[in-house]
């Protein structure tokens, strides 16, 4: 997958300027396609220039003017164009799954700090998960929702994002129990 196919997958709502596609990214895109705020508005600019997104000028009166863009039918047809290869798996490329490797040969108790870093990361990142899934929900139930919402796709994306870090934050708390039962050991 391209960064482009993110940028337009993200745009498929509503117009969005760079800086509100950026936001958006760290948000939510980003539990499955991380972008530097650079990278995302370069790569508006040549989607732009490919006729994929057309942006337009907001007047603004206490700020200054802003660009706003939207996918066109041609950035639709290449997401149709994308939707339809195969899906590369994805690859585990972690540091910290480095250092677990190496749990023999290191401090046991400067892993499990790292490890407890982790946790409290994907916890809380986790958490913001949960929150914005039921910002989408709303007053519906998941069940509700997913049966009848306008539109799943990010729904689902942040429900994977959420399972995600729910899954990290177990695995690192069950390394940590691991090692601290064998250093007492």
């Amino acid at each position: 997958m391209a960064l482009r196919h993110a940028v337009l997958a993200a745009l498929l709502d509503e117009e969005l300027s760079g800086y509100q596609l950026a936001k958006a990214f760290d948000l939510g895109v980003a539990n499955f396609w991380h972008a530097q705020s650079q990278q995302v508005y370069a790569e508006l600019a040549k989607l732009e220039k490919e006729g994929l997104v057309a942006g337009r000028e907001v007047v603004q009166e206490a700020r200054p003017n802003k660009r706003v863009f939207r996918v066109t039918d041609e950035g639709l047809a290449e997401l149709d164009r994308f939707a339809a290869t195969a899906a590369k798996p994805s690859f585990i490329r972690d540091d910290l799954l480095v250092k677990v490797q190496a749990a023999d040969h290191l401090d046991t108790g400067e892993l499990v700090d790292r490890l407890t870093e982790r946790a409290d990361f994907a916890e809380a990142k986790a958490a913001q998960f949960e929150a914005l899934l039921g910002g989408m929900r709303g007053d519906r139930s998941e069940g509700e929702f997913l049966r009848y919402g306008e539109r799943i796709g990010p729904y689902l994306t942040c429900r994977r994002g959420r399972d995600f870090e729910r899954a990290n934050r177990d695995w690192c708390r069950e390394v940590i129990a691991v090692l601290r039962a064998r250093s007492a050991a």
